[in-house]
């Protein structure tokens, strides 16, 4: 077996291309912060289902399911495999609606994202290594 074939690293390594994707956006918008008619732009987050239905080959179309009301719900984002929106955002009189605010809050959040994703990936190769007697 693969180890592309284990559920969890199809989901991580999803999730971490779909971080680097939403780190080249959000970058897009900060660069055109001053472009009039400049519209911001944003990934919505790829969902994951239940782990035993994702195969390799569906990856891409994961989804993440909120199973509780008291569970924080994930951020709506998108990107080249995932889908572009475009938010409610406060539009200038030259027609530009990036908050530099707003998305430098957001490259933080997607920093630690990224980082929890590559800590996850990282340990589950290390119990993988433990199980096989590697380590």
């Amino acid at each position: 077996m693969a180890i592309s074939d284990i559920p969890i690293f199809s989901m991580l390594r999803t999730r971490m291309e779909w971080a680097q994707e939403r780190q080249r956006v959000l970058a897009e918008n900060v660069a055109n912060s001053d472009t009039p008619n400049y519209r911001g732009r944003d990934l919505k987050a790829p969902k994951f289902e239940d782990p035993t239905q994702v195969t390799p080959a569906t990856v891409s179309s994961v989804s993440l399911t909120r199973t509780e009301s008291g569970h924080i719900g994930g951020m709506s984002l998108s990107g080249s495999a995932f889908r572009t929106e475009k938010g409610n955002y406060e539009v200038r009189p030259a027609g530009n609606s990036v908050n530099l605010e707003d998305e430098m809050m957001k490259v933080a959040a997607n920093q630690m994202d990224y980082q929890a994703a590559t800590a996850l990936y990282t340990r589950s190769l290390s119990l993988i290594k433990i199980a096989i007697g590697k380590r």
